[in-house]
């Protein structure tokens, strides 16, 4: 028998022929790497070859669950999707959140793992032991949420949906892939599904999971339920993530204009403050989630948009965008094309700088909105001018040349998020070492910046070992897998986790136990690199955040102003950091290390 929470078991499909095997997970394995990122990365591991092209058929996708899923314990309603990314050519591991992940569970599935292409497009139809391909013509052109309504018309209101739009179908390398609206969203993952014509998974299933001790259960569901809608998660509940605009604005660590300032004289404009004074705004929650972070506002058309702080960042202020609808209407076309919305905006902020050095004809400029539409749509569809932007940022970089890399701004292919690195040093030093790139949810180095005490300006060797905590407390929550929002509940996450799992699973498991599988998940990541061709110089920031002081506001004095971040001091952060993990000094995992965290087979 499994452990209690596991049904033991992933299901590999074969898409060019259909054919599909249950292949068992031993006890070791889940216990070593719990679920989500952690068991997502390692069956990608086994699945996968070195060196294969993330777009190639032999190339693997993998949904992993987690223990919790299906239980009470709140937001525990997710699942990863890991796979080698088209825009970094390294690990990339998307969450999202849904009824998908108990439908999944409840085919008995602990994981799913997926190669191939199949001859012609298709949707892979999961229901209990039945497992087909069913054809998916009538679906292309849809969004996924379209595609999503008319596959529940045809199969069940029972089966949930996750899929690709438009976006996805074209191999935009940003794609994403979405159910009921939400979204695995960095890393291209879309474009995989599109590269192995798989518009989508139907899914639904009747095999309940049993857990260890149900009562221990229950109480602990009870009073993380109660916690969760303390102090920790007031902003989450009142503003959404879009408080965050006037905060780091203030800061002088908003990113505007292609990062070329720190703070944007428009913010006021695009706040949370500001969409939360328009007339019409739901909050709503995730599958299993008492929080309810969801804010959800309505276009001119009526369009419902659900509205984080990373979409209002990367199509407002970072294009100099300073109009609400514009803003609306950008988000709600990135959701329904199937692209992500950090990576279409930071493209385009490129492309902007681009046009205005000369570099680039037929894009928008800076503040243009109808433009930056225009574009959104021009990327998805891969005409004109989107054709050349749906490669990202990086790739092009390459063919525009010139110093065009310079200014574009990613790590290893992923666009940063909303964070500006000079004035969020610690942070700059996560999105620099991240095995997903630029990254602000595998990395909460930014905690470290606001921590009492800490000089958020200025680099310091507290600061390695820092950012690797916060790592490695984000891959903890995305194996088990819980929202990131709960980090302000819990009082000692290791310690409430291990309680949690054990009274699901049945293990008795220590605090220690769970730092060391915490550490052994980030640096499978890295070996998965590694093993992909990484290299030392990889791990660093744009030359635009180590030549240039950031800028600050055009009419108001801001605290970052003319802050700098220089290669020595980015280099000896990053040291230490490796240190920390006990990586020799060129990043790379020894491998004693690896042995030490059962990783030798990796290495």
């Amino acid at each position: 028998m499994p452990p209690g929470g596991y049904h033991g078991s992933a299901l590999h499909v074969r898409l060019d022929d259909g054919s599909s095997r249950r292949e068992p997970l031993d006890d070791a394995t889940l216990r070593a790497f719990l679920g989500g990122s952690g068991l997502g990365t390692k069956l990608l591991l086994d699945a996968q070859a070195a060196g294969v092209d993330p777009l190639a058929p032999e190339a693997a996708v993998v949904v992993a669950l987690s223990p919790l899923v299906g239980s009470p314990l709140t937001t525990s309603a997710k699942f990863a999707v890991v796979a080698k990314s088209p825009l970094t050519n390294r690990i990339s591991d998307a969450l999202a959140s849904d009824r998908f992940a108990i439908e999944l569970k409840h085919a008995g599935l602990d994981a799913l793992v997926i190669t191939g292409a199949a001859p012609a497009w298709s949707v892979l139809v999961i229901e209990d032991g039945d497992v087909r391909l069913e054809d998916a013509s009538d679906l292309l052109g849809l969004s996924s949420w379209d595609a999503e309504q008319r596959m529940r018309e045809r199969l069940g209101a029972r089966f949930r949906w996750f899929g690709i739009g438009p976006a996805g179908e074209r191999l935009v390398r940003y794609a994403t892939i979405s159910g009921d609206n939400r979204h695995a969203g960095r890393g291209g993952l879309g474009a995989v599904f599109g590269s192995k014509r798989l518009k989508g998974i139907a899914v639904r299933g009747s095999t309940p999971c049993a857990v260890a001790d149900r009562e221990a259960v229950l109480a602990l569901a009870k009073d993380l339920s109660s916690r969760s809608l303390g102090e920790g998660t007031a902003k989450y509940r009142e503003l959404g993530t879009i408080a965050n605009v006037l905060v780091l604005n203030r800061l002088g660590a908003l990113p505007t204009r292609n990062f070329q300032a720190g703070s944007f004289e428009g913010a006021e404009a695009v706040s949370g403050e500001a969409f939360h004074a328009m007339p019409t705004k739901v909050r709503k929650h995730c599958a299993a989630c008492t929080i309810g972070c969801e804010h959800v506002f309505s276009t001119k058309e009526g369009k419902p948009v659900r509205l984080e702080y990373e979409g209002v960042f990367a199509l407002g202020p970072l294009c100099g965008i300073d109009d609400r609808e514009t803003v609306l209407e950008a988000a709600a076309r990135c959701d329904e094309l199937g692209i992500d919305v950090i990576s279409a905006g930071g493209t385009a902020a490129f492309a902007m700088e681009c046009g205005e050095r000369g570099m680039l004809q037929s894009v928008p400029a800076f503040g243009d909105g109808a433009g930056l539409l225009t574009l959104l749509d021009d990327v998805a569809n891969r005409r004109g001018v989107g054709d050349l932007l749906a490669e990202g940022s990086r790739l092009a970089a390459e063919r525009i040349g010139g110093d065009a890399a310079s200014f574009a701004c990613h790590v290893k292919g992923l666009e940063l998020p909303g964070y500006e690195p000079r004035a969020l040093q610690a942070m700059a030093l996560g999105l620099a070492v991240g095995t997903r790139g630029a990254d602000h949810n595998r990395s909460g180095a930014y905690e470290e910046d606001f921590r009492p005490g800490s000089d958020r300006l200025a680099a310091d060797d507290s600061k390695g070992p820092a950012a690797a905590h916060t790592e490695n407390r984000a891959a903890l929550l995305d194996s088990l897998i819980l929202c990131k929002f709960l980090r302000g509940v819990f009082a000692d996450l290791e310690t409430e986790a291990a309680a949690m799992l054990a009274a699901v699973t049945g293990w008795e498991l220590t605090k220690e136990e769970l730092l060391t599988t915490a550490e052994r998940i980030v640096t499978l990541k890295k070996l998965f690199n590694e093993r992909e061709g990484w290299q030392r110089e990889e791990d660093t920031l744009p030359p635009r955040f180590l030549t240039e002081p950031l800028q600050g506001h055009p009419t108001e004095p801001s605290p970052a102003h003319g802050v700098s971040l220089s290669t020595h001091d980015l280099d000896r952060m990053i040291l230490g950091y490796y240190r920390a993990r006990g990586w020799s000094d060129d990043g790379r995992v020894p491998a004693e290390r690896a042995a030490a965290l059962g990783l030798e087979a990796y290495r």
